[in-house]
């Protein structure tokens, strides 16, 4: 079993479709969200937004009753990272799209008095108090695509645990295509060994094996050797669990991933001279000057591929 995971391009013509005036269906995803970015016109705390929802499905908002707040992932498919205010693919058909912070329904591992939220400006994502004021962008819909972000227990805003039902959370809903079991096995050969995600159909180079110095940009895409290559920022964030931290990587991989951040091969639109980085520690997507010896390389290849 493998998912496919959206690639960092521009959007297909074709993608997003209009139903009425108002609402539209991502064809990627199979997703559906409101035309407006915005369609309550203001910021809510975390509890509020998800209030919020509830709200939305007693009035039957746009015809529905299943509207709920996106989690990271869900959140996370609209951007595109070659596009910049809004980072959304050229063409979209979004309205009131606000170049900020935007909710998710995944609370933050370890700082559960955290909630992660993406940024439209320049598709960044990272966490906020869940005191702090954001904006809603209500879902609908079920995705084959994209994966469950990990998460299975629900927090309040003092980072409580509290009991699912009801919340709207990303741990009560569990929104996305389910993980194997097991997730992670070894491939590669003896002598480039890796470790197989069956949920991405990606082979990661064994953690322990990782080059062990931190490197620009540039170095990182030639410290890799015959056969891998530097992953774009969707695949690299697709090894997130969100139920962890410190790594917020699934268990197998936890004891040997000690580094902070690791270059994607992703460019920023927003400015060239930047490029995507997943910071594995907290799990989050931000970016890092690419002359800068900041992070760290985990090459990659397809699994099937030969590696010489």
């Amino acid at each position: 079993m493998s998912l496919h995971i959206l690639p960092p391009t521009s959007a297909d013509p074709d993608r997003f479709s209009l139903i009425g005036e108002d609402l539209v269906r991502d064809a990627a995803t199979g997703l559906f969200w409101p035309r407006s970015a915005n369609p309550l016109g203001f910021p809510f705390t975390w509890a509020e937004a998800l209030a919020a929802v509830g709200d939305l499905n007693h009035e039957a908002f746009l015809g529905h009753t299943d509207w709920r707040m996106p989690n990271r992932r869900e959140l996370r498919s609209l951007i595109d990272h070659g596009e910049k205010q809004p980072a959304l693919p050229a063409g979209h058909p979004f309205r009131e799209v606000f170049p900020g912070w935007v909710w998710t329904a995944t609370t933050k591992a370890g700082q559960e008095r955290y909630a992660w939220n993406v940024h439209f400006e320049g598709g960044r994502m990272f966490y906020s108090r869940k005191d702090d004021f954001r904006l809603l962008w209500p879902v609908r819909g079920a995705s084959g695509v994209l994966p469950q972000t990990g998460q299975k227990r629900c927090f309040n805003e003092a980072g409580l645990v509290v009991d699912c039902h009801g919340t709207g959370q990303d741990g009560e809903l569990r929104a996305g295509a389910p993980w194997p079991e097991p997730r992670l096995e070894p491939c590669g050969a003896a002598v480039t060994p890796g470790v197989a995600d069956r949920l991405t159909g990606l082979c990661w180079m064994d953690p322990a094996r990782l080059p062990g110095q931190v490197l620009t940009w540039h170095q990182a895409h030639c410290a890799l050797g015959d056969g891998w290559r530097l992953p774009e920022i969707n695949e690299l964030e697709s090894l997130v669990d969100a139920a962890r931290a410190n790594p917020a990587l699934p268990e197998p991989l936890r004891l040997a991933a000690t580094v902070e951040g690791l270059w994607s091969a992703t460019a920023s639109g927003f400015d060239r001279d930047w490029a995507y980085v997943l910071y594995v520690q907290k799990g989050a997507v931000g970016v890092g000057f690419k002359n800068n010896r900041d992070f760290h390389a985990w090459p990659v290849r397809t699994l099937g591929e030969v590696v010489r």
